[in-house]
């Protein structure tokens, strides 16, 4: 059974900074591609950042230059290193993998950006 579960979210002061991990069971981890979305209430879902099997990264314009995006798949786990954080960044963070067209997503972990 598949199961990816987030952690590390929580409240940071504007400026902040916070790392999210994301860690895998059940998956050949290596063999997908894995992102980031965030969800924030009432909205959309939209990709913070992507990191494909070969460890090529891609960022939304919001999160370049303060988001970086990793993975680790001898621990089977995918990290998002967030710094200089806004208001803006609140949101339910959700990791999400797939590989053709097999596609799983977490549960989501709860970045509160506020003084």
């Amino acid at each position: 059974q598949v199961q990816l579960v987030e952690s590390g979210g929580g409240l940071v002061q504007p400026g902040g900074s916070l790392q999210l991990s994301c860690e895998d069971s059940g998956l050949t981890f290596s063999a997908y591609n894995l992102a980031w979305y965030r969800q924030r209430p009432g909205e959309e879902r939209e990709l913070v950042a992507s990191i494909s099997m070969a460890h090529e990264t891609d960022y939304a314009s919001s999160a370049k230059g303060r988001f970086t995006i990793s993975r680790n798949n001898r621990k089977s786990t995918m990290y998002l290193q967030m710094t200089d954080l806004k208001p803006e960044d609140t949101a339910v963070y959700l990791c999400h993998a797939r590989r053709g067209s097999r596609a799983f997503w977490g549960q989501g972990t709860q970045v509160t950006v506020a003084l």
